[in-house]
């Protein structure tokens, strides 16, 4: 019961800052002392955004127009498509990170062979490779897929090294002494050691992946939430380029909540998680 009623405390805390603001931002529309066009209050784009998200018929007959991506659903359509690359594009590059995070961490010849290049290419952000990506692969999905990858495949790449490499010896002697095999020690003692920071890379990368999707909507292909900002910017619609931005931070929110409590699943044998 306690310990309930500290969790919805912590979530009112946690809606008191952002209440606030809100509450500033309509005083400030509502006085006029910024133009509708450059900062919209938050009811209209909370008007936009509802409008956007329920299909319905365009009520100016005018198909293609500002109020036809208001009232026919199209929102949902881009959040889906960002979503699909999303998750595409992180399953490319996180499932050969977590095979290479794991013989580098556990190897030293591995980790002696990769980690130059490793290091090399590491620093330079996703979004510099987006001229050779539309070279390689044209526009579409292909290019948003390697970007995103890219993105992702880092952070879950070192977060898997670290864990494996920071193992504490005393398990592993432990094991040994006890007569475990080379292998039964990777999969029953480090792997396992290692998941907090394997998992914690994995969070990591899906921000990135948010982060990279958007630019390369708004570069490569011709749907999605990113590219959807972009034409709004080019027709100074400013509540639908809020309205966008709303809807990456409420499915970037919703993707943390739920990663977040399969991590806690996930580790709920480990000390660091015990109540």
């Amino acid at each position: 019961m306690m310990a309930t009623q500290s969790a919805n405390y912590a979530w009112l805390r946690g809606l008191a800052l952002p209440l606030a603001i809100l509450v500033l931002w309509e005083f400030v529309c509502d006085m006029g002392w910024v133009q509708a066009i450059v900062l919209p209050s938050p009811h209209a784009v909370a008007l936009r955004w509802w409008a956007a998200l329920v299909p319905a018929q365009p009520y100016d007959g005018a198909q293609g127009s500002y109020f036809a991506w208001l009232f026919s659903g199209e929102l949902l359509r881009d959040a889906g498509a960002s979503m699909w690359r999303i998750v595409v594009g992180f399953l490319i590059g996180a499932l050969p990170a977590l095979p290479l995070g794991l013989a580098m961490g556990s190897s030293d010849r591995a980790y002696a062979y990769f980690n130059p290049l490793i290091q090399i290419l590491r620093p330079i952000p996703p979004i510099a490779f987006i001229p050779l990506a539309i070279l390689w692969f044209g526009l579409g999905n292909p290019p948003a897929y390697f970007l995103i990858a890219l993105g992702a495949f880092f952070p879950v790449l070192m977060n898997t090294i670290a864990g494996v490499r920071s193992v504490d010896g005393i398990y592993l002697r432990a094991a040994r002494n006890l007569g475990a095999s080379p292998g039964r020690i990777f999969i029953s003692v480090m792997l396992p050691a290692a998941m907090p920071y394997i998992l914690a890379g994995i969070r990591i990368g899906i921000g990135t992946a948010f982060i990279v999707v958007i630019v390369a909507e708004m570069i490569a292909v011709n749907s999605g939430i990113g590219y959807r900002i972009l034409e709004a910017r080019e027709y100074m619609w400013s509540d639908k380029i809020i309205a966008g931005m709303v809807t990456i931070g409420l499915l970037g929110l919703a993707i943390d909540v739920g990663v977040n409590r399969l991590n806690t699943h996930l580790l709920r044998w480990h000390r660091g998680l015990e109540r």
